[in-house]
């Protein structure tokens, strides 16, 4: 049986179209996913992700354990409520997940992570503990449901379903967290847009969903999601990144902290291995539609799409790719669209940005 959000109702109240992604029931769209995609860009979207796990990790040394355990330097991290992106890496360098770690205090960090990993990233984390003897709890808040608040009007929605709001949250700056009575409020997204990700009691879902209804914003599923993240130059697990390739061969190099003198999980595997593969994007430029798994040719070698799809911001199509290294931006490639080989030039991401072209 699918797992459910908390959710799962009010969403098949406005009609949505659900499908198993995961194995989580969640909504794909609620009619048309284009213009749920524009309403992101333009105005304001709402989004359920509570099939994602917050994670509450406390007790003393926590900050050590974390700069142990992850690749980016929690040390970063020195007001409360501060954010940070990184990756959880393997021995071998590979990407377990990607993830947003928030500080609270010495004794309490918050780390978010992917629903389709969520039970192998907290075994690895307890392994870990165990391991390392750090003696922490670890504490999987499925009590938390989270809603994405995304679009330019964002801060405008989230203030008309939290009347009083204002005063805590207007200053918030991106990659910042407030609580706010039982609520969390994140100033992030995966969207290019301004937003915010607040996490609320799972009781209390549906009331603020319906608030943020109220207050403007309209529901977006999961399509419209993945394009908007891929217009941003977003990477998602499973398919841009995995546990057989490194954030160095991922676009993610700005995630790993070498700098400085610890030691973290899979770092002599990042210092030792040899890099040939490179994430660009890539522009159609004949007709056709870009996907997943699709072969890429270069004058270096072969390569492959990660993630392909048709950009409604941009009208035509887009697509993440891992190719050998030495490709340029600027430089064209051939891809393998139904055994036709297509026209694609090599750009640098991200293609769209706060709801303007960038390439």
């Amino acid at each position: 049986m699918l797992k459910q959000t908390p959710l799962n109702a009010a969403h098949r109240e406005l009609g949505a179209k659900m499908v198993d992604f995961g194995g989580w029931d969640m909504p794909v769209n609620y009619g048309s996913q284009i213009e749920e995609h524009h309403a992101v860009r333009q105005a304001c979207g709402i989004f359920d992700v509570s099939h994602m796990l917050p994670v509450d990790v406390k007790g003393e040394g926590v900050r050590a354990f974390l700069k142990r355990l992850v690749a980016n330097n929690v040390d970063k991290l020195k007001t409360p409520g501060k954010a940070l992106y990184s990756c959880m890496l393997n021995e071998q360098g590979g990407v377990i997940d990607d993830l947003i770690i928030y500080f609270m205090d010495e004794q309490w960090f918050r780390i978010v992570v992917n629903a389709g990993t969520a039970d192998k990233d907290l075994a690895w984390m307890q392994h870990c503990n165990a391991e390392w003897g750090a003696n922490l709890s670890l504490t999987a808040r499925r009590d938390l449901a989270m809603i994405a608040i995304q679009g330019p009007q964002a801060a405008a929605v989230l203030h008309g379903a939290m009347p009083g709001s204002e005063q805590t949250t207007e200053g918030l700056k991106p990659f910042n967290a407030v609580n706010v009575g039982e609520m969390f409020v994140a100033r992030t997204g995966y969207t290019g847009e301004d937003g915010y990700e607040v996490m609320v009691p799972a009781k209390s879902a549906s009331f603020f969903w319906k608030a943020l209804l109220e207050a403007g914003a309209k529901p977006a599923g999961l399509g419209a999601r993945d394009t908007l993240r891929l217009e941003a130059g977003m990477n998602l697990y499973g398919q841009d990144m995995d546990e057989n390739a490194s954030p160095l061969e991922s676009g993610l190099a700005w995630t790993v902290d070498l700098k400085s003198e610890r030691d973290f999980v899979g770092r002599k595997a990042l210092e030792t291995s040899e890099i040939t593969r490179q994430l660009v994007g890539l522009v159609l430029l004949d007709k056709g539609v870009l996907r997943a798994h699709q072969k890429v040719h270069t004058r270096h070698g072969a390569g492959e799409i990660t993630s392909g799809t048709f950009s409604p911001t941009l009208q035509q199509s887009i697509a993440l790719a891992r190719i050998p290294l030495g490709i340029a931006p600027g430089e064209e490639v051939e891809v393998e669209v139904r055994d036709k080989k297509l026209q694609a030039k090599v750009v640098k991401y991200p293609f769209v940005r706060n709801g303007k072209a960038l390439i």
